[in-house]
């Protein structure tokens, strides 16, 4: 008996040591380049989209950067521009809560502030469901992800989604999946932004090479963590 406590003291700190903190960066992504752009702690490195300082909108506790539920903090982007990049960050909201993550976010000439957005939605439950394009993972009004591809945990519990950009190339995964990828500029990525509220946009949509990232309050609470870049060469 004393032998198998011992076994199983052995293992859970075998298991703590293990464990990756959350907000922190291995001695593995260091090396690689990886940066944090939530330290866990602050709001450093964020702004509002006016370059102002977070609101009182959003929270920080317990190592997540969470919009409160009816805060009106608004939608917050960071300090720097990023274009060939990979992008990774863990996501839970309540039920009904639309959000989501927007890169590329820059100024436009004629539809203003803009940017490609990963949905964030409760599919089961959030009023915006009713099209492929605006579930879940989608490039937002643009493009669906692979629903037989897409498995994503309900409200509650924790998702973990990836963008890579490189060139005109991007993907969005989700919870270690590829469920959409698609090429700036080509026949496909043209005919489906003429089909969205995008179309009218000046110069044409998506074609900037670089911009903010944003994370999109929508007056449901969401919360967020482990968000760091890598940037491509």
């Amino acid at each position: 008996m004393k032998t198998s406590y011992t076994l199983l003291f052995l293992l859970f700190v075998h298991t703590a040591f293990c464990q990756k903190a959350d907000n922190t960066l291995t001695k593995a992504e260091q090396k690689q380049g990886w940066i944090l752009l939530f330290d866990g702690q602050t709001t450093n490195g964020w702004t509002t989209t006016q370059g102002k300082p977070v609101a009182k909108g959003w929270q920080v506790g317990g190592g997540l950067l969470s919009t409160k539920s009816g805060g009106g903090g608004g939608d917050i982007v960071t300090e720097n521009e990023y274009s060939n990049f990979i992008l990774t960050l863990d996501f839970t909201i309540e039920k009904t809560c639309n959000s989501g993550v927007k890169y590329f976010y820059t100024k436009y000439a004629t539809g203003g502030n803009l940017g490609f957005e990963y949905q964030i939605l409760d599919d089961a439950e959030a009023e915006d469901n009713k099209k492929d394009n605006h579930l879940c993972g989608s490039f937002y009004d643009v493009m669906a992800p692979d629903n037989s591809k897409k498995q994503v945990n309900p409200p509650g519990q924790w998702n973990t989604i990836k963008i890579v950009c490189k060139g005109k190339s991007v993907e969005h995964w989700l919870n270690g999946k590829r469920i959409l990828k698609f090429t700036r500029g080509d026949e496909n990525f043209l005919s489906s932004v003429s089909k969205s509220k995008f179309s009218k946009t000046l110069p044409a949509f998506g074609s900037f090479d670089k911009g903010k990232i944003l994370l999109q309050e929508h007056g449901g609470t969401a919360s967020f963590k482990n968000i760091k870049l890598l940037i491509l060469k």
